[in-house]
């Protein structure tokens, strides 16, 4: 349910706090007010499309913050989990950031999400019904979906398995299909394929092999200079004929401080550092020694280096940067040949492969269809005793199905709903026949036996009574008062008798503080709703007798709620 709500700059709306509570709360005032400026701003909240427009002019940015909690098992919950953000204290919080220049900031617990993402947390958040918006019963391709979530869980598990299956067949199917207009690409593409693949396996190439091989050119190449070096060096540190060489020098030195290094301290320093030096030159000597035993001049050698690193110059030239990116690209293009090579060898299978799903598709198409024909059966019946309440006892509803020519991502029927709402007329789609006020109804009844199934656990419902008056409308308010029982329920509403049944009343109005027009809302207390009901009954004259309907309003309704 959404608990807290926080609007700032937001068309006629400076700054703007309300909580909501559990149940049935009505927001009333007088047109114009800003009532459905709020419902606006829960449906940013929930993903709807924002613009510039819904800016405060003067602002740089409209700021919405809604704070909900679900229940343990929600389906929000399990959105959330799967898109990895954190709801560990239970709390959600929904923000929305429409700036002057268009762009949108939407954040989810703090973490930024896409506008996209925010509309999937938000279609488990709240379902928003305005007197405009029937588009579900006008759209008849809807109809399916909305017989499916009265059908229950043995019917969404059927179409869950369908449509996993269904995927599997569209893939295959596309598969097929392409390589059957494509046959000479998709050959030209296999043969380019096995050469880069054959020519890069060949190579053999090695990560780092490259610089190991230009550090072992430049030796070759200055084999001279590394040979005269290295003799210079030995002679130098071991002497010549019977000079004595470097190293030889420093271990007298080294003996003779030796003698009296016990006399002074600085004298055994000296002594210690020429010891090291000593047995440094003595290690570099080895060395050297080494170095000249291992060089070797080998002129086939350079060349096999110049053609080995010609050919990975060749591969760079055509794959890649560096070695790695070459065998990066090989691993990608291997996996591709695999693929397609796989699909080569099973391409006389595909279409056998096809059949097979098609014919799984059918046969659970087929129990799907069962499915929803049961739930069709029932259907009318719960629409009827809802309608009948909503007084259209004679509207006579029903489920039309029409088996569909091909295979369809939902199954294997098209549905449609029908209705007559006068005995001796015929049976019509609903979406060609039905009246404004008919739809509301219908809908609300739709909303009535969906709400305790469709896990949305705050329903909002925007003037949904406009055009009733009398027994309907009070028909209408103890529906939604009933919806409240299982979803908490914002409405917005003309009529006083929806009003008096809210546990929970708002009133909404518009003032001129200075120059500029904002919205106000302030909850009301049992004085003030009495007032507000008769304002609604008699319109800007409240009288004696309106303030005493008004009364009977609120007593017949706390009468109402108790009976249930």
């Amino acid at each position: 349910m959404l608990q807290e709500l926080s609007i700032k700059n937001f068309a006629i709306i400076d700054h703007l706090d309300v909580t909501f509570k559990n149940g049935m709360t009505v927001l009333t005032g007088e047109t114009g007010a800003g009532k459905s400026i709020i419902i606006d701003a829960v449906g940013l909240l929930a993903g709807g499309r924002g613009s510039a427009n819904f800016v405060r002019t003067g602002t740089d940015k409209a700021v919405i913050q809604g704070s909900f909690v679900f229940p343990a098992d929600g389906t929000t919950y399990q959105v959330l989990d799967e898109l990895g953000i954190d709801h560990d204290d239970g709390n959600v919080i929904l923000q929305r950031e429409i700036h002057q220049n268009g762009r949108n900031t939407c954040r989810v617990n703090g973490m930024l999400v896409n506008t996209n993402t925010l509309k999937r947390i938000g279609e488990t958040v709240v379902d928003i019904h305005g007197q405009n918006e029937h588009q579900e019963l006008m759209q008849p391709e809807k109809h399916l979906g909305m017989l499916d979530e009265f059908a229950g869980a043995n019917v969404a598990k059927l179409r869950t398995q369908y449509q996993k299956i269904y995927q599997h067949y569209t893939q295959l199917q596309a598969t097929l299909e392409h390589k059957r207009a494509n046959e000479k690409e998709w050959a030209q593409h296999l043969d380019m394929l096995q050469f880069q693949v054959k020519e890069i396996a060949a190579a053999q190439l090695r990560s780092g092999e490259e610089d190991e091989l230009i550090a072992e050119r430049d030796r070759l190449d200055n084999f001279q200079k590394i040979n005269d070096a290295l003799q210079r060096s030995q002679v130098i540190l071991t002497g010549e004929d019977a000079a004595p060489g470097a190293n030889d020098q420093i271990g007298e030195a080294m003996q003779a401080m030796q003698g009296i290094a016990d006399f002074d301290p600085a004298f055994n320093q000296i002594a210690s550092s020429l010891e090291t030096a000593y047995y440094a030159l003595s290690d570099a000597v080895g060395d050297v020694s080494s170095q000249l035993d291992l060089l070797e001049w080998d002129e086939g050698r350079l060349d096999e280096i110049e053609r080995r690193l010609d050919v990975i110059n060749q591969l760079k030239r055509k794959y890649g940067d560096s070695e790695d990116q070459v065998l990066r690209y090989y691993d990608k293009i291997a996996a591709e040949l695999k693929q397609m090579q796989a699909t080569d060898e099973t391409a006389d299978d595909l279409e056998s492969q096809v059949a097979a799903q098609q014919s799984s598709l059918l046969k659970l198409g087929e129990q799907l269809s069962q499915g929803r024909q049961r739930a069709a059966e029932q259907l009318p019946t719960a629409i009827h005793g809802e309608l009948a309440d909503l007084y259209m006892d004679k509207t006579v509803f029903t489920v039309h199905f029409t088996r569909s020519k091909s295979i369809l991502s939902t199954g294997l029927d098209h549905v449609e709903f029908y209705l007559r709402t006068n005995p001796g007329e015929a049976m019509r789609p609903l979406a060609k026949i039905a009246s404004g006020g008919e739809l509301s109804r219908i809908m609300l009844a739709l909303k009535t036996i969906f709400s305790e199934s469709q896990g949305i656990t705050s329903i909002i419902f925007d003037e949904v009574d406009t055009g009733v008056s009398g027994r309907v409308a009070q028909a209408i308010a103890e529906k939604i008062s009933g919806i409240a029982r299982a979803s908490q329920v914002l409405c917005i509403t003309h009529l006083p008798q929806v009003a008096a049944m809210a546990d929970h009343h708002y009133f909404i109005a518009k003032e001129i503080v200075g120059d500029r027009t904002e919205t106000k809302l302030a909850q009301l207390n049992e004085a003030d709703r009495v007032h507000e009901l008769a304002r609604m009954s008699a319109g800007t004259q409240v009288t004696k007798l309106a303030l005493e309907h008004a009364n009977e309003l609120l007593a017949l309704a706390a009468e109402t709620k108790q009976r249930r």
